[in-house]
C-alpha cells in the first residue's frame, strides 16, 4: 500500500511512522487508516524490533483528530477507525516509542499515552482540549487512569488544560525531556537501548505486562506472571541468552 497521509520507514530493526501532514500533522479518517494499516503490517514483520511513531517538522507531533471528521456521517466511521487504532498499538507485538518533537494536542496527545513509551522535546506541550469544543477523549478516558492516576486524568479531560514537557514527564506521559535541538540525537540513542535485545523476548515480556495489567488480584496477577514467564524463560532465545552469559560471549538471538 502506497501511503498518502504517513511515510513508514524500515531500517536496522527500527520502523518509523512519522504522521505527514505537515505543519500540525492533524489526523484525518485516511491517516488514521493507514497508521492502523501500517501497524497491522509490522506486526507481522519479524525483523522489526521496535515501532518509532513521531510527525513530520518541527512545530507538532500532531495537533489531533481533524474537527471536521467528528461531524455528521463521518463521525461513526472516525471513532470506530480511531479506536482501532489504540488495539493496533496495543497488539503490534513490539515496544512503540512516541517522539513528541513539537504540540501533542487531543488525538495526538492521545497517540503519545497510546505507546508504551515516549520521549520528548522540552519545547513539546500535550493536552486533551476536546471538552472545549464540547465533547470527550475516548482513548485518554481509558488509557490516562491506567498511565496517570484518576485524580490527573479527570484534571487534564475536564480542564482542556495543556501540560508542558516537564510536566509531562513528572506525572508520567512521557519518559524523557530533552533540549529541542538535540531531540533527534537523544530519540535514536533512546531506541538503540532495545536494539541488542532479542525481539521475540521484547514482544513477549511486553505481551506479560500488559495481560497482568488488567488482573486486580495481586495473588493472581503474580500466578499469571509465574505461568507466562515460565514459557518466556524456556524459550530458544531465553536459553541462548543464559547460555552465552556463562560462555562469556555475545547472545546469537533466533527470534523464538
Amino acid at each position: 500500500m502506497e501511503y498518502q497521509d504517513i511515510k513508514l520507514e524500515k531500517g536496522r530493526g527500527i520502523a518509523k511512522i512519522i504522521i505527514n501532514r505537515p505543519p500540525l500533522n492533524v489526523l484525518t479518517l485516511n491517516t488514521i487508516k493507514e497508521m492502523n494499516d501500517a501497524l497491522k503490517k509490522l506486526k507481522e514483520d519479524s525483523e522489526v524490533k521496535v515501532v518509532v511513531i513521531r510527525g513530520s517538522g518541527d512545530r507538532a507531533f500532531c495537533a489531533g483528530v481533524d474537527v471536521k471528521a467528528h461531524l455528521g456521517d463521518k463521525l461513526p466511521m472516525m471513532l470506530e477507525e480511531f479506536g482501532q487504532l489504540f488495539k493496533s498499538l496495543r497488539e503490534v507485538g513490539k515496544p512503540t516509542i512516541a517522539v513528541v518533537n513539537g504540540v501533542a494536542l487531543g488525538g495526538g496527545c492521545e497517540v503519545v499515552a497510546g505507546c508504551d513509551v515516549a520521549i520528548a522535546s522540552e519545547k513539546a506541550q500535550l493536552g486533551q482540549p476536546e471538552i472545549k469544543l464540547g465533547v470527550n477523549p475516548p482513548p485518554a478516558s481509558v488509557i490516562f487512569p491506567r498511565t496517570i492516576g484518576m485524580k490527573k486524568a479527570f484534571e487534564l479531560i475536564l480542564t482542556g488544560e495543556t501540560v508542558d514537557a516537564q510536566e509531562a514527564q513528572r506525572i508520567g506521559l512521557v519518559n524523557k525531556v530533552v533540549p529541542d535541538g538535540e531531540l533527534d540525537r537523544a530519540a535514536d540513542e533512546f531506541v538503540s537501548r532495545f536494539l541488542d535485545k532479542s525481539g521475540y523476548i521484547l514482544g513477549m515480556t511486553r505481551e506479560a505486562i500488559y495481560k497482568v495489567r488488567e488482573i486486580g488480584d495481586f495473588d493472581k496477577a503474580m500466578d499469571m506472571m509465574t505461568y507466562l514467564s515460565r514459557g518466556i524463560m524456556e524459550s530458544q532465545d531465553a536459553v541462548e541468552g543464559l547460555t552465552s552469559f556463562l560462555e562469556k560471549r555475545k547472545p546469537v538471538w533466533r527470534n523464538k
